[in-house]
């Protein structure tokens, strides 16, 4: 498994998973958005944590900086 988030997007990940978890915990929204919610949320999270995203690599997309003696 290789890292294929990075730069600005990691942080954002990060960031908008825990929003959204702090919403699905404290909103008081009904069943099926609090779910919503939470599992966009612990996805965000957990992709910007490790740094990878699977629905990346279906879309060839690759948003971390490579070092220049580092092949793609």
């Amino acid at each position: 498994m290789t890292c294929n988030v990075g730069g600005i997007e990691r942080p954002i990940r990060i960031g908008l998973g825990l929003i959204l978890l702090g919403v699905g915990a404290f909103a008081g929204l009904p069943p099926v958005p609090t779910a919503f919610a939470y599992v966009i949320g612990a996805v965000a999270l957990g992709t910007g944590a490790v740094g990878f995203c699977p629905v990346w690599i279906l879309f060839g997309i690759n948003t971390r900086p490579t070092k220049p003696d580092e092949k793609p």
